[in-house]
């Protein structure tokens, strides 16, 4: 970790402990906090000084007397900072601005082409950062950081995307040095299905501490939550599934190319080119999604297929991640039952009975801000949770030169 990425997170490791409790939005005194922390009164008050006079913390009243003067209540101050939430997909940019609790305070989306190079890509997303930030009001130093999401693999400690697939000029190219040339403050990147984990976690499960997300679109990846965080892998690839081979069983005779791997079979284009051999045409995931709502029965099967492919991969990550849901989104996600009947028909044969007892298998319910919202909390937990920096490969901050 570089200096100016250490320097930039708001919380000193001894105040985390007391922050993550808070972060819940439960106002709570310094009694309640000192019994929940083991902690010495007066340490706790020193500690909620300094988060106090750094605007993460405020007063929230008073709790109930019990007798005498009514303790006072501190609660985190959600509003107190702001960030940059960048979303961008082989043919969709969402930018937005999300205060600390992951609220999307305001978001612009329009349909992009992620092979026009990041110079043009990148070139809209930061002009519309400005055009947002600016209408916000926030003076410059409540911007504590940018996330970026992008659709290929990303070596998470630099923020460069390596060999991406679908990303044709982006290989290497130093995104975080490129984005602070118009915004000073740390930028952190990482691909969009870890975001999208994350989002989801976030809003939809976070009771649960084992999630697996699995995006279908022009690509196939997935995002592992384990434990409560997110696992990137020593580098950065974790969850890489689009170039794994389908283990086709006698039950599932091979089809498709000799050499075809998961997303060669199950990615939105895959099932078009399919559609289009059988006489439909079809080149795009949004073509697949439009073909699916007509109910035709040869676009129901293909679907249907690409599901049992999906699930055939998705089956071997079950039972090696045991997790407790297992969330289908992306773009293809929207054809309706027929994706997820076919995951589910294959990961429930396949997978071990203890791996599957209560396991779900479900559509994505983040919607298009899940992105963004994964985004914004990678940079909350890289500003608020030093601890959360440990477990991963630390983001660096790059200057304009």
């Amino acid at each position: 970790m570089t200096d100016s990425a250490r320097d930039s997170t708001l919380v000193a490791p001894d105040a985390a402990q007391l922050l993550s409790i808070l972060r819940d939005g439960v106002p709570r005194t310094r009694a309640q906090l000192a019994e929940l922390t083991g902690l010495a009164r007066s340490t706790i008050a020193v500690r909620i000084d300094g988060l106090t006079a750094s605007g993460l913390v405020a007063p929230a009243g008073d709790d109930v007397s019990t007798g005498g003067r009514p303790p006072a209540r501190i609660a985190f101050n959600p509003s107190s900072r702001i960030v940059i939430a960048i979303d961008l997909g082989a043919t969709h940019g969402v930018v937005a601005i999300a205060d600390l609790a992951g609220t999307i305070l305001h978001s612009e989306s329009r349909r992009i082409l992620i092979s026009d190079g990041p110079e043009a890509v990148l070139g809209w997303a930061l002009t519309t950062a400005s055009t947002l930030f600016s209408e916000s009001n926030r003076p410059v130093g409540d911007l504590i950081g940018i996330g970026i999401g992008v659709p290929g693999p990303v070596e998470h400690s630099s923020g460069k995307p390596v060999n991406p697939p679908i990303m044709p000029g982006w290989d290497r190219f130093d995104i975080p040095a490129y984005v602070a040339k118009t915004f000073d403050v740390p930028v952190l990147v990482d691909n969009d299905v870890n975001l999208l984990a994350l989002g989801e976690h976030a809003t939809s499960w976070p009771d649960q501490s084992d999630l697996l997300f699995v995006k279908v679109a022009t690509g196939i990846g997935a995002g592992i939550i384990n434990g409560g965080r997110l696992q990137r892998g020593a580098q950065g690839s974790a969850g890489d599934l689009g170039h794994v081979r389908v283990p086709f069983g006698a039950e599932t005779p091979s089809h498709g190319a000799q050499d075809a791997d998961l997303e060669a079979l199950a990615s939105g284009p895959a099932i078009a080119r399919m559609l289009t051999a059988a006489g439909i045409p079809a080149t795009t995931s949004e073509d697949v999604v439009t073909l699916a709502r007509t109910g035709n029965p040869t676009v129901l099967q293909a679907i249907r297929q690409a599901g049992r492919d999906l699930g055939e991969v998705v089956a071997t990550c079950v039972n090696l991640l045991n997790p407790s849901v297992v969330v289908v989104g992306g773009s293809l996600s929207r054809v309706g039952e027929q994706l997820l009947a076919g995951v589910r028909e294959v990961v429930y044969q396949r997978s071990t009975p203890l791996a599957t007892q209560y396991l779900t298998i479900t559509q994505s319910r983040a919607g298009e801000t899940g992105g963004v919202l994964g985004a914004a909390i990678m940079v909350i937990q890289h500003a608020l949770d030093p601890d959360a920096e440990r477990h991963t490969p630390a983001p660096s901050r790059s200057l304009g030169r």
